[in-house]
């Protein structure tokens, strides 16, 4: 699949957008609320990181969607993924110093262990899926989901020891590669899908549409159904832990979004507006990186708040200011990946990242 398909660029640039406002409020404004506008913010959490891992496993896919390889071009694809997932890790780990929630490592740990299945037909990475489902359930009855974390922080105490890491790596992190891993298989199912035929958007709309109405109205009655509550917890638990439920609805919904934006793209690909948020989803490593950086620093200054570990206790900043910060940021993002992709095919860190894993060349 040579032509690249502007409606995953698309979505890419919803996902990023997500991601400011999941990160934005976390820090300066409540990720417990659930009513009013700080309600409609909390609505991105869990959604936007579950796109970008099913994205990074259709990515994967995409670039390997050929029947007719040979041996030695199989072997260079996995050593450019391999290094393309080593520079991913070390990066996270380091970042992880600046910012404890990084997801940049486990998308490593994805990449690294999806490398053994990319030759695999289609149908492996639905059971590599379910796998990675069940062995996390496993790990449930072993080790108590909560060892190594300071909710009331958000901190993973022990995660600079090796089992710490090891069991924040695997197990409990913020996107640990059981079950996470998961959304990664099920994006390389999607990304062997043929997305030239229209009719495969709407299929994959439809059955994200059911999956989804179905666990939100199990999630929705959940205490009409039942007043065990450890089954409540179970049906709905939102991310820590990520249980069965939650990550139905999340990679429905992802379906539900993917599909939507294919469409998107196959109806107003050829516009500027679109050809602009599509170069905005082609520099999301460094729009990740940056908004955690700049981003974060940017709005401390506008809200006259110090970025530390106390900013959980204070009163959280109006939602409203988030909301508006965050768009005006993401307009900045696309203003400056429009101008830089007209020089460059790749964003500032994606193109370290390609130099290092496969050679490649920067400018046009």
């Amino acid at each position: 699949m040579k032509t690249r398909i502007i409606g995953f660029d698309l979505a890419r640039a919803y996902a990023i957008f997500g991601m400011f406002i999941v990160n934005f409020n976390t820090v300066f404004g409540s990720h417990t609320n659930h009513t009013g506008l700080s309600g409609f913010l909390n609505l991105f959490n869990g959604n936007s990181s579950t796109l970008f891992v099913m994205l990074s496993g259709m990515g994967v896919a995409l670039m390997t969607n050929r029947n007719d390889y040979t041996l030695d071009e199989r072997n260079k694809i996995k050593s450019i993924i391999t290094k393309r997932s080593s520079f991913l890790f070390v990066l996270g780990v380091v970042f992880y110093l600046w910012w404890p929630a990084d997801i940049l490592h486990f998308y490593g740990g994805y990449m690294h262990i999806a490398v053994l299945f990319i030759f695999f037909p289609k149908k492996y990475f639905l059971y590599a899926a379910a796998a990675a489902i069940i062995v996390f359930h496993i790990l449930l009855t072993i080790i108590p989901y909560e060892t190594g974390w300071n909710f009331d922080t958000l901190m993973y105490n022990d995660f600079w020891t090796l089992k710490g890491f090891l069991r924040n790596t695997f197990y409990n992190g913020w996107n640990s590669i059981f079950p996470w891993i998961s959304y990664f298989f099920l994006g390389m199912h999607l990304g062997r899908l043929d997305w030239k035929d229209n009719n495969t958007p709407k299929r994959v709309l439809l059955i994200g549409i059911i999956v989804y109405l179905i666990t939100f109205l199990i999630q929705s009655f959940a205490t009409s159904m039942t007043q065990n509550k450890d089954l409540v917890f179970y049906l709905t638990a939102d991310y820590l832990p990520p249980f069965v439920p939650f990550m139905l609805g999340t990679a429905s919904f992802g379906l539900i979004l993917i599909s939507i934006f294919i469409l998107i793209g196959n109806k107003v690909g050829d516009t500027k507006i679109a050809k602009i948020l599509a170069s905005t989803g082609q520099l999301t490593l460094t729009h990740y990186i940056a908004h955690l950086v700049l981003g974060l620093i940017f709005l401390s200054i506008i809200t006259g708040k110090t970025l530390s570990y106390d900013l959980l206790k204070e009163i959280p900043t109006d939602p409203i200011i988030i909301l508006t910060y965050a768009i005006a940021y993401f307009l900045l993002c696309c203003t400056f990946s429009y101008f830089w992709t007209k020089k460059f095919k790749n964003g500032p860190l994606e193109m370290l990242m390609r130099k290092i894993s496969d050679g490649q060349k920067n400018s046009r």
